[in-house]
């Protein structure tokens, strides 16, 4: 019996073995089939695919494009002014911190009706002026704002850019040109604004023409505000000259008026250091003061505004320096004086009053019934020392947004420009049809350090006040974003 029972179990034990494994391998089967699929059988679908496929595949299924390369070449020939090109030492940088962008940023970087860009000299192009956009004649309607914040937002990458350089575009000044000048890298023109909750369309000139067409337009303020209307008259070039109607002669574009007849329209510039009228004194140069008359207009602008359609006014970079201060013909405080018995007052004491006066002499001009922008401060990037005193600004790339904060002279700065603003348009209904406007650059500049000219602005040799400049803007460069906001607020009613 026990021998029986013995043989009986050794005979079961493989047939449950073989039981138990016709069960556990589907299991397994079904469990590994699909993974074998994946690490086989999608990859050679796809590899027996054509490359045209595949490319359809992406961009069909992505609305984001690939960044283009900057050019890392470096051309500096003999018997010829050297030309932008990107430094080989912090390309690699560079390029990861591009792509870093176009990965956080979903944005537009086609510029709408232009032509491929055409090859310039040196490896820098420029996008064609043969467009075939005349044919539109899209005079724009207005229309309504949509209620995005267009100030608010990153540098993002434009490998498109620029759309001029120093060999189409006559109106840019000397100490701005800072590709005739040598500035060895090319990075810092690839780059456009883009709001964080829309987008900003770059500058189209013949759209920005149509709507001003027998129109005038005037700039109000120091050398900066020049930098942005000679920024203007390159993107403008692509589509028409201007003709100078100028009424005194100045070479400084500080006086002048230009015409595009075809469309009728009239840029002029105002140059005034304060704003409110002002009296250099002093020795000559750096170590001037001035005498400010905080209630009354500079008269070289207050004069004649009147009769443009729009005014753009901007100002403070002189503001911080030795001043007197008067009201009503009286003195009433001074900046970097220490006289005994004159109260020494702060800068911006100073600039809130110039501000003040400015909106007060427009909303009273009963005959202008334009639209008034006001273009805040663009902060300076001085770093390692002050503008005489050795500082300069040598980054190659802009700032995150949450890199930089606004802080300091530069925050008050701001502030005030924004209260007076707001004062403005509380009072704005003395005027019946005045509009004002902020053009709000001052955070969007903030973040870009890398666009001065710095010492390429000028010879190494030459004996200049200003040699490190890193207040002013290279043309091409980030300033002509401004013309980018400028046209998209033309384009909306308020």
């Amino acid at each position: 019996m026990d021998l029986f029972l013995a043989v009986t179990i050794e005979m079961e034990l493989p047939l449950t073995k073989l039981r138990i494994g016709l069960v556990i391998f589907p299991l397994i089967l079904l469990t590994v089939a699909p993974i074998l699929y994946l690490l086989l059988g999608y990859p050679l679908y796809y590899s027996s695919l054509s490359s045209s496929s595949i490319y359809k595949r992406l961009t069909t299924s992505s609305p984001e494009k690939p960044l283009p390369l900057l050019s890392s070449t470096s051309n500096h020939s003999s018997g010829s002014s050297p030309l932008l090109s990107s430094s080989s030492s912090s390309d690699h940088d560079e390029t990861l911190f591009l792509q870093q962008l176009v990965d956080d940023n979903d944005y537009d970087d086609t510029y709408h009706g232009l032509k491929p860009p055409s090859p310039l000299h040196n490896e820098i192009s420029i996008s064609s002026s043969n467009v075939d956009h005349q044919e539109k004649k899209h005079r724009r309607k207005r229309r309504k704002a949509k209620g995005c914040d267009l100030f608010t937002g990153e540098w993002v990458p434009n490998p498109e850019a620029p759309y001029y350089t120093n060999s189409t575009c006559w109106a840019i000044h000397e100490h701005q040109n800072c590709m005739k000048y040598g500035r060895p890298d090319l990075g810092f023109l690839k780059w456009r604004w883009k709001p964080k909750e829309c987008d900003l369309p770059l500058f189209d000139p013949y759209e920005f023409l149509e709507i001003v067409r027998g129109k005038s337009m005037a700039f109000v303020g120091d050398s900066v505000n020049r930098n942005h209307v000679q920024s203007l008259i390159c993107l403008l070039s692509r589509v028409e000259e201007p003709k100078d109607d100028s009424r005194q002669q100045d070479f400084d574009f500080n006086f002048q008026r230009w015409k595009y007849k075809t469309y009728n329209f009239t840029i002029a510039t105002f140059w005034t250091t304060h704003l409110v009228r002002s009296e250099e004194n002093g020795p000559a140069g750096p170590n001037s003061f001035y005498n400010l008359y905080l209630d009354e207009p500079d008269p070289s602008w207050a004069s004649q505004v009147a009769e443009f359609d729009y005014i753009i006014i901007s100002s403070g970079q002189w503001f911080f320096r030795p001043l007197f201060l008067y009201d009503k013909q009286k003195m009433i405080g001074c900046l970097y004086c220490y006289i005994p018995g004159v109260r020494n007052v702060g800068a911006h004491f100073a600039y809130r009053r110039a501000l003040r006066t400015t909106f007060k002499t427009i909303i009273r001009l009963d005959s202008f019934k334009g639209e008034v922008f006001l273009r805040t401060f663009a902060p300076s990037h001085f770093e390692n020392g002050e503008w005489d005193k050795g500082g300069n600004c040598l980054k190659t790339r802009p700032f995150r947004s949450n890199e930089t904060e606004l802080e300091g002279m530069n925050l008050e700065t701001h502030t005030i420009q924004l209260d007076e603003f707001r004062i403005a348009r509380r009072d704005r209904n003395k005027n019946n049809g005045l509009n004002l406007r902020l053009l709000d650059v001052t955070q969007m500049m903030l973040l870009r350090p890398d666009g001065h000219p710095s010492r390429f602005g000028h010879k190494p040799e030459d004996n200049v006040i200003l040699y490190n400049d890193c207040v002013h803007w290279c043309l091409p460069g980030p300033i002509d974003s401004w013309n980018d906001f400028l046209l998209e607020m033309l384009k909306i009613e308020i």
